[in-house]
């Protein structure tokens, strides 16, 4: 029997990484991984952008609108929510994550605070365009590098030509403390100032790191393959079970945001664990490009979403494709979903169609994002996990295959 496939390709722990003891400066070891002048660790990848926005807010208080797009991470409303922030959504480029260019200039003025272009499942998007239509405003731009973190733009890592980026260390994410995020700021003087932000609204909390400790050391035992049916498989089948498809796709989030420091010894963990992190991407890498190939032959009526940016090398953590149509979207879910084959939704909706987060996006009357909306009834995420082996694979080229030959 095949191993079950997690949803994404997170980097295993080893136990050597649990020891006592090593470096501890997580933040500078990242830094020199990422090619950045320095790195400011956090609990979350939804914490470093609270940070973020709250210092920015600082610097601009006449500003109260952040622009993210409509195909995104709930969290991202809760973190502009969380700091009193208005949330406008911008349409996407036709199957495509980048944001719509006419769509953004629109949304853009002078309460725009922030725009956050998204490198969703480590797809390195064209910023490009969103950095200058936002400075035009007068606004910052932070990428959402949430699940791209070692993804390169170019000679530099994503986020490396905007204000800011964060990157989540999260479960899944590759590098993970179970939970915690990276921020990367540009400017010398913005850096110390969501510095002392952190350090205000984060400040050691001994509950929340024992927890979080606790849940690594779950990971470290559980995030194998002996170990995913019962840690992954068996809550996301009772999800299933009772038609909830927003806790099946892990988008039921809690409204408040836990803010903390991350301790040390989470830090060293961290630190170990990222001496490994370069072999995996580029393993990754491989794998995904070899799977892409066999989904091309197999199922050529698929559309596989690649980075958008020029040269650039995005990270693999799982695969984005398009089905023709909603109906053979939905047909290869039924097929495939809680399967043990890693096939999944990145996220459940479109934003605005999240009955629980109504209260964290501004009121957009007569916008309906067609663009948005036409690619979250159409994608599908295909985990690029090595557990998901040839013989899984196999069986999900055949389940594509046969939802897009069905009849509308």
């Amino acid at each position: 029997m095949a191993p079950e496939a997690p949803p994404t390709a997170g980097l295993p722990l080893q136990w050597g990484d649990l020891r006592p003891g090593g470096d501890t400066d997580l933040g500078g070891a990242l830094a020199r991984f990422l090619g950045m002048p320095s790195v400011q660790v956090e609990c979350s990848g939804t914490a470093a952008l609270v940070v973020a926005l709250t210092a920015l807010r600082e610097r601009a208080p006449a500003r109260d609108e952040v622009i993210a797009p409509v195909y995104t991470c709930p969290l991202v409303a809760l973190a502009a929510a969380h700091c009193g922030l208005r949330l406008r959504l911008c349409d996407l480029r036709p199957g495509s994550l980048d944001l719509c260019p006419a769509g953004l200039q629109a949304l853009c003025g002078p309460r725009t605070l922030a725009v956050l272009p998204t490198h969703l499942a480590g797809r390195v998007t064209d910023t490009h365009s969103v950095r200058s239509i936002a400075r035009a405003a007068g606004a910052w731009v932070i990428e959402d590098g949430a699940q791209a973190l070692g993804a390169r733009d170019g000679a530099v890592s994503v986020g490396a030509r905007s204000d800011m980026v964060f990157f989540s260390l999260a479960v899944g994410k590759g590098l993970t403390l179970y939970e915690g995020g990276a921020l990367v700021v540009a400017d010398t003087a913005l850096r110390q100032a969501c510095a002392r932000v952190a350090r205000t609204l984060a400040p050691f909390r001994w509950g929340w790191e024992l927890r979080r400790s606790v849940e690594l050391l779950g990971y470290a035992a559980l995030y194998r393959p002996a170990g995913l049916p019962l840690a992954y498989g068996l809550p996301l089948r009772r999800a299933l079970a009772r038609g909830d498809r927003i806790g099946a796709a892990g988008d039921d989030f809690d409204t408040h945001i836990p803010l903390h420091r991350v301790g040390r010894w989470r830090q060293a963990v961290g630190t170990r664990a990222l001496a490994r992190l370069p072999a995996w991407l580029a393993q990754g890498e491989a794998r995904a490009r070899q799977r892409i190939a066999l989904l091309n032959q197999r199922v050529p009526a698929l559309e596989t979403i690649q980075d958008s940016a020029p040269g650039a090398r995005g990270t693999w953590p799982s695969i984005l494709v398009l089905l023709p149509d909603a109906a053979r979207r939905e047909a290869a879910l039924a097929a495939l979903w809680g399967k043990g084959l890693g096939v999944s939704l990145p996220f459940a909706h479109a934003l605005p169609d999240y009955p629980g987060y109504a209260h964290a996006i501004a009121r957009q009357p007569g916008d309906a994002w067609p663009k948005a909306r036409d690619f979250a009834s159409r994608v599908l995420a295909i985990s690029n996990s090595p557990w998901l082996d040839d013989a899984g694979f196999d069986r999900v080229c055949d389940a594509l295959r046969s939802a897009v030959e069905r009849r509308s």
